[in-house]
């Protein structure tokens, strides 16, 4: 599969965006509404104008149509078409493309069976549905014609929690096991914090910080960045002692806590504003990490 590439992108809201995605990877784009997250889905999608490069696996495709980019994309509306079948949905870009019917029906029922949607083949998405199954369906669509790329712009942002974690959880199996380079574009720091390889912190059109959830959690390179995560308080280690496999007892200038160990050596840890709780009476629960002062 290939990486993306993209150089110097400016439009009416990017900022001379520079962004590598690797093979195979999983980059997700974190930042607020407005960011200019959508629309660099969109350039790298062909949907938008744009000055600069999009290259796939080093190719340029800025010539290119939309049609002949191979990305498969899934938007925030799932845009099923109501008048088909769940496995016509499905099958919809491969008829489209003049592929053999036999073809178009090997490759549809493959994906039945991969996103469990056998018993649900002669539905209509209007009726019987769920919304977890029409993310499901608009997902297999998107993947049918074995696009080089999958973009994905807040895709659960419409489904309850539970089924929005099921199915973040689905997807990266699937993406781990096709191998497909991804895109992943949300709001949500914990969503990206499940999904990502990478994370590109997108604000105001220009990318402020890349890399993984740890590195940008622990060592924000901006005031926006820290406060899009939420202000962790990071606390320098002076030093540790490992107690159990998993678990080390750290010195933080005098304040002594519990944290998980990797058998790597601790120089910091973080703890987030909403997993510290103040009490003027002895709080319930156990004593680990209760501190008097």
């Amino acid at each position: 599969m290939p990486s993306i590439q993209l150089r110097g992108i400016k439009n009416y809201i990017c900022k001379g965006v520079d962004l590598t995605v690797n093979n195979g990877e999983l980059l997700v784009i974190l930042g607020k509404t407005g960011a200019g997250k959508t629309t660099l889905l969109n350039v790298i999608a062909g949907l938008t104008s744009y000055e600069g490069s999009v290259s796939l696996d080093g190719i340029p495709v800025d010539n290119l149509p939309p049609r002949k980019r191979e990305v498969g994309y899934l938007f925030q509306d799932f845009c099923l078409f109501p008048h088909m079948t769940v496995r016509d949905n499905i099958g919809f870009g491969l008829r489209a493309r003049g592929l053999p019917e036999k073809t178009v029906r090997t490759r549809v029922n493959d994906l039945l069976v991969t996103f469990k949607l056998q018993h649900l083949a002669e539905r209509y998405p209007d009726k019987g549905l769920s919304g977890g199954e029409k993310q499901r369906v608009a997902l297999a669509r998107a993947l049918a014609p074995r696009p080089k790329v999958l973009l994905l712009d807040e895709p659960f942002n419409s489904l309850d929690l539970r089924t929005a974690k099921h199915l973040r959880m689905e997807l990266k199996r699937i993406q781990r096991a096709l191998h497909i380079t991804t895109v992943y574009v949300t709001h949500n720091q914990r969503e990206a914090s499940e999904m990502a390889d990478t994370i590109a912190v997108m604000h105001k059109g220009a990318i402020e910080q890349t890399g993984t959830f740890t590195d940008i959690f622990f060592d924000p390179s901006n005031r926006y960045v820290s406060e899009l995560l939420g202000f962790p308080n990071i606390l320098r280690c002076r030093k540790f002692s490992p107690l159990a496999p998993g678990i080390a007892r750290v010195d933080l200038d005098g304040i002594s806590v519990l944290a998980p160990y990797d058998g790597q050596p601790i120089e910091k840890i973080a703890i987030s504003p909403w997993n510290i709780y103040l009490s003027r009476d002895i709080p319930p629960g156990p004593e680990i990490n209760r501190v008097k002062v």
